[in-house]
């Protein structure tokens, strides 16, 4: 499991050009979104939603809210990562149904919701994005394991994105795009500081 692992990691690459010929089967798509569905999250609150374009005229019109990058059009698909919003107010009811999962009283239920209490009084949305990077770090290592490119994307106005989309903004914030495929060009060199550099024991 070891290599195959390292394999996935020395094979995935921020992916900027995709083989436009080469479709994407259905099989395998759900394959990475199963890895999105599966990533952990803080409280086991699942704060994400995935949206999956395929259709190439609408990428298209989604191509000018993203920087006119190249690959949403190019790839097979984008996962759309949506961050909870408008749910994670704690009236909303949302939080306390995803935590009564994982408690057997209504007492542990209060406590995990008082933690719950403590991460609304930061930025909500930032702790809710920063969840769904967590899923998209899990869907890319997925694809790669199965021979498929990605490139996450954080490239794009959010509001384009949703006028494209038809996403209600005060429910949801695009938290990142991911282009999914294959390459259609060979992987460029790979350059990363040694760990000596960026690891300190104590």
């Amino acid at each position: 499991m070891r290599d195959e692992f390292m394999r996935a990691l020395q094979f995935r690459h921020a992916c900027k050009l995709f083989d436009e010929k080469r479709a994407l089967a259905r099989a395998d798509l759900d394959y990475v979104l199963e890895a999105g569905r599966l990533s952990p999250s803080s409280l086991g609150l699942e704060p994400w939603r995935f949206i999956v374009v395929e259709d190439r005229a609408l990428r298209r019109h989604l191509r000018s809210a993203c920087w006119n990058q190249s690959q949403i059009t190019t790839a097979g698909a984008v996962i759309v990562i949506l961050a909870l919003k408008a749910d994670l107010k704690p009236e909303s009811g949302y939080a306390r149904r995803m935590l009564r999962r994982l408690v057997a009283t209504d007492g542990e239920l209060e406590e995990a919701m008082q933690i719950y209490h403590g991460i609304t009084h930061g930025d909500l949305v930032a702790w809710s994005v920063a969840q769904c990077h967590i899923a998209a770090a899990d869907m890319m290592l997925a694809a790669a394991s199965i021979g498929l490119d990605s490139c996450p994307m954080g490239g794009f106005e959010p509001e384009a994105v949703a006028e494209v989309l038809g996403i209600d903004r005060a429910r949801f914030e695009v938290a990142l795009l991911l282009a999914l495929g294959y390459r259609a060009q060979p992987q460029p060199p790979r350059h990363r500081l040694p760990l000596a550099e960026l690891v300190e024991y104590r």
